[in-house]
Formats: structure tokens, sequence, C-alpha cells
């Protein structure tokens, strides 16, 4: 009786929230206050807005202008390295003299968080047009912060994306209300990331504005990817920005419950407060690095190519709410085209491989060809993930994955080598005492500094949201967070689409298109790093340790994988491997003669402590094939 009556006040609370949008005169009203009471101090009184030169930025003027529709000019650049990328945001941010444009979906009160917008605010003190669209529900989740941003600059402008009950800030039962009674529009959010300066050059990809997207995060982080275009591409995301900030989701902050009262609260507000950063030695090196042009020159630029064919996707915002319009949905089909047309080999990134049924039926096509395409797949392992119950539901279907699609899948360790030659901190110090510093991509040796620690005051905290599953080893851990497609090694694809049923259906996306062979190679070199063994471990099929008793167990465990229900079989198909230690083999797929000499199994879990979040993925994999499409 107790369960029942919650349901029903979270029902009632849905309902009476549901009603609950502002009028149009406390909308007026909180404009009011906001146009009188705005922060009009300029910094510069210039007509070209005082930008700092940027090599990034005047590289993308040159090829613009050099472009025309019959002959179009691209500079591209691949952002592995997470310093590099937010390098070049702070560059590109004080170069830009007319607009900037941002989108993301997550936007954290951290280091990171309050660096990036600063640096924005800074902009538009010095005249620059900046608009901000961040997704409602992992975002600014301090209302007081909103009504104080929305009057720090008349040239500052934020909306929030599909807000659940026209609130900026949504508590847990509010949450629990809007998935019961509103579930395709509280679902639907807007998983593009974009930042675009002038209508000129613009970055895309995977990574939000949160600290562990930049390796600032103590315990966990993200190996992700970022790519950089200038030319013609980027005005089409600078179109594409305009069709989700004109879209009726994109909600002006003044029109928020939350954020109106406070408003209308404190019609005097305070200044703007100065950054509260846990260390500003760390954000000092990054602005330093983003302003330094020989240091840009060779960690960014240096990996640029000039290319022709680029084309910037992107999904409608009225992709769930008119699903029927072929053109809401136009990244995700482009995609799927794209994979559809493969003759020799697919490479695909993903942190969660959860197929949809549209990706199931192409991958199935691919493999009956004769001959099939070779198909690479890098993913998370549930010991590098932070989306356990995801991880389940991919655990479930990997015999699926290997036999009927002819998957080579390789799960990230959580301390990959890849991750710790380009992130970790060296024991070395540099002359002054000061912050240890680390070998960079290309040898040289740069500063960096700890990760970031959850602290309270003006900007909150979001605490221990999504931490991953504890590990035996010790130490700090990466998860795999970039989104990439490789096609005939003739086209490579980085945006933020992840390939997954919650991609293709519910959320928009964007990504990048380059046709070029070059940067398809690099890109391809990129993702299949993280395959190598002291990277990943393999998926293969289990060797029976005693041959009757093995083929029974995996009968058992094929009719329980079928199941929708109490697929509680422990033995599965397939299992994790790892090279073994001291051999001179090279890398190898399962299918090699030599893969049982020179790789051994560690587990299905490898490196997983026993914890409620284990026994957690076990259950889901039991119950939970019905969430797949919302997971």
């Amino acid at each position: 009786m107790h369960a029942r009556c919650k349901l029903l006040l979270i029902l009632l609370l849905a309902s009476l929230l549901q009603g609950c949008a502002l009028s149009r005169a406390q909308i007026r009203h909180a404009d009011a206050v906001v146009a009188a009471s705005i922060d009009r101090q300029s910094t510069c009184a210039t007509a070209d807005h005082c930008p700092t030169p940027s090599p990034l930025l005047d590289t993308a003027q040159k090829v613009l202008a050099e472009s025309t529709p019959a002959r179009p000019v691209h500079v591209v650049t691949l952002l592995d390295d997470s310093e590099a990328s937010l390098a070049a945001r702070i560059s590109l941010i004080r170069a830009a003299k007319t607009s900037i444009d941002v989108q993301s979906y997550i936007w954290d009160e951290d280091d990171l968080g309050q660096l990036a917008l600063n640096e924005l605010i800074a902009a538009a003190r010095r005249g620059v047009h900046v608009r901000i669209l961040a997704d409602q529900l992992f975002s600014f989740q301090d209302p007081a912060m909103l009504a104080q941003l929305a009057r720090t600059s008349p040239n500052l402008e934020v909306r929030l994306y599909n807000p659940t009950f026209h609130a900026a800030h949504t508590p847990p039962l509010e949450f629990a209300a809007g998935v019961l009674c509103c579930f395709m529009k509280f679902n639907q959010r807007m998983h593009n990331k974009v930042l675009v300066v002038d209508d000129t050059i613009g970055i895309t990809g995977g990574r939000n504005y949160q600290d562990r997207y930049f390796n600032w995060d103590n315990d966990f982080d993200y190996v992700d990817r970022d790519i950089m275009v200038g030319g013609p591409a980027a005005r089409e995301m600078a179109k594409a920005f305009n069709r989700f900030w004109n879209h009726k989701r994109a909600v002006p902050l003044t029109h928020l419950r939350d954020v109106n009262r406070l408003i209308l609260r404190t019609p005097s507000p305070p200044p703007w407060p100065a950054p509260r950063y846990v260390y500003p030695a760390r954000v000092a090196a990054a602005q330093e690095e983003a302003e330094n042009q020989a240091w840009l020159a060779e960690h960014v630029a240096s990996n640029s190519l000039y290319t022709s064919k680029v084309e910037y996707f992107s999904d409608l915002p009225a992709k769930t709410e008119q699903p029927t319009r072929r053109e809401a949905r136009e990244y995700t089909a482009h995609l799927m085209r794209m994979v559809s047309n493969a003759k020799r080999e697919v490479v695909l990134q993903t942190p969660y491989l959860v197929m949809s049924r549209r990706a199931e039926k192409i991958f199935k096509n691919l493999h009956r060809e004769d001959p099939s395409p070779q198909i690479i797949v890098s993913t998370n392992s549930l010991a590098s993930t932070d989306a356990f119950a995801v991880y389940a539901v991919s655990y479930k279907h990997r015999k699926t994955y290997l036999t009927r699609y002819g998957f080579n899948i390789y799960e990230l360790k959580p301390r990959a080598e890849l991750a710790n030659d380009a992130y970790m901190q060296a024991n070395v110090e540099d002359e002054d005492g000061g912050a240890p510093l680390v070998a960079g991509a290309s040898g040289s040796r740069r500063k960096r500094f700890p990760g970031t620690e959850r602290h309270p005051g003006f900007f909150g905290s979001q605490g221990s949201r999504n931490r991953p599953a504890p590990l035996i080893s010790p130490g700090r851990r990466f998860g795999l967070h970039a989104k990439s497609l490789i096609i005939d090694d003739d086209l490579g694809m980085v945006g933020s689409h992840n390939f997954d049923p919650r991609s293709d259906h519910y959320n928009t996306e964007s990504g990048v298109i380059v046709y070029d062979q070059r940067f398809a190679a690099q890109l391809r070199d990129s993702v299949l790093e993280a395959t190598e063994p002291q990277n990943a471990w393999v998926i293969a099929p289990r060797k029976p340790v005693i041959p009757v008793l093995g083929q029974i167990s995996q009968f058992i465990g094929d009719i329980s994988a079928k199941l929708p229900l109490f697929d509680i079989w422990p033995f599965r198909y397939a299992t994790s491997y790892d090279m073994k230690p001291g051999t001179d083999c090279p890398p190898m797929q399962p299918d090699n003669p030599d893969f049982s000499r020179c790789y051994t199994a560690v587990g299905d879990f490898p490196d997983v402590a026993i914890s409620t979040k284990l026994i957690y993925t076990r259950l889901i994999t039991a119950f939970g094939a019905g969430v797949k499409g919302v997971l």
C-alpha cells in the first residue's frame, strides 16, 4: 500500500508540475528586471572586439576565403589529446571577433566548467555575441548561478534544452515524475557537442564541459576525441546550431520557474564572482598554452590536414517529436547508409556496444557477404565503463556479436597504457618545484597538475554520479568515451553518435565526416591503438576445460542468453583474453591458429572487484533485456 501511495503521489506531482509553466506576465517581469540590472561593463572599445591572435582561426579564415561551392577547402584537425583540445577551445574563444555558439550535453560546475564559462563571459564583455545551449538534465544545476548568469552581460545568452517541468533544477522526485508521466519527452536529450567561432571554425566530438572529459578528475577520466574543422562545414555547424536555438525546446532562463523566481527576488544582483578553482595553477597553465602560438603549432596545428570534401551532419531537434520526418534523423540515417555500403573494413569505436535493430540488420547483412568486410570494434570493459547497466546488455549479446555479425571486439583496460602515456603524471617536478611534468604525444614535456576534487561553494557540486565499478587494482582509471567510424580506409567520422538505440531513436546527435584517405588513416591508427594488448582485452570464444561438460555448458548458456528473463547461466559463450606475459607474439585476432599459445583467458570481468555494481550487472543481464532501447 505504501508503494502504491508513493506512486500516486509522484503522478499527482507530475500532473501539477505539467501545468506550472510561467505566465507571460511573469516572464515579461523577469525580462524587465534583467534588462534593468544587467552588468553592462565592457572591456573593449574597438570595433574588432579586441581579439587575441590565434593561428587556428587565421588558418580557418584563409581556407574559407579560398573555398568555392564547386571546390570547397577545409582544414581538419584530429583532437585526441585533451590538453590540445582544451587549448584549442580557449584560443578560439579569445580570438573570436563576432560570435561564439556553444552546444553541450553536460556542463558541470567544476574547474573545467568554470574555466569554459568564464572564458565565454570574458568574450561577451569585450563585445562578442555568445550563445550557450546546454541540455537541462545534466547542466548548470544551480538556479541561483543561472539567475546571476542571466545578468552577466548583454552579449551573453543562455538557454536550456528540454527542461523538466519548466525548471533548471530537477530534484529526484521530479525526475521520477518526469519518467512516469512524460517519458518520451523527458527521455529525449540533446547529445550534441559543438563550439563554433565566427561561423568560420568549429569543434565537435565527444567532450562535454566537465573535468573528466579533459583528464582533470583525480579518480576517473575519459579517453575521448574531438575534431576541429575550418571552412564551409563550420558554417553548416552554425546553421544547425541556429535550428536548435530557435526550437521551442530551447528555453530562455527567464522562462524557467526556479530561475525566474530568483531573478525577481534579487533585482540588484552582486557582480559575477571571480572563479574559485580547486587547482588554479592548472587552469593558468591551460590558458598560457592557449596563448602560446608555438605550443599551438606543435601540439594542435601540426596534426592538421587540408582537404576538400567534409560534411557536418546533425539530427533535427524534432527527432523524437516528429519521428516520421525522415530529415529529423539525417545524421543517424547517413551513418547507417555508410556502414551498409562497406566493402573491406569497418572500424568502430563506441563506449556502449548495444546495437539498434537497424544496426543489427546492417551488420548481419554485411557478415553474410562473400567476402564479408572485417569489423573491428573498440569499446569499454566493465572495469572501464561508468555505464554498467549498458554494459550488462552488451555482455548478454556477446555471442551474437561474434558469430552473427563477425565483430572483433576489444574492451579497454581501465589503466590502458595509451591513457597513462598521454595523461598520467610523471614522477618529475619542474625546476621551481611546482607541478609535475609529463611526456606529450610528440615526446615534449608539458606541465600537468593533479585532478580535481568536488567542493561546495557558488558553483556547488554534482557529487559522484556515474562512478564505475570498484577495481581490484589501485590507481587512477580511464574509460572510453570517443565515438568514431572508419570505412574502407576512405572516410572517417568523429562525432557524438554512440551507434546505440538511444543515439538512433532518442538523443539528437551530430558529427563530421571527412572523405580523405589520409584522415581516415590517421583516425584508424588512433582507434586501433586502443585495441593493442597493452590497452585492451580481446573478447573470444571460451575454451572448454573439460570437453563434454564445456559443450553442455555452452548449450545451456545459448538457451539462457535467448531468454528475455532469467538469463542466469554464469558461463557465457565468450570471455576476455589477455596476451601472456613475456611472449614475443604480435597482436592477433582470435581466429589466428597461435591465439591459444599467445593469449590466456582472464575471466568475464577482469580486474572488477566483487561489489553491488558487479551484482547489478549480472541482474540486468538476467532480467533487463526489455530496457535495451532506453539504456
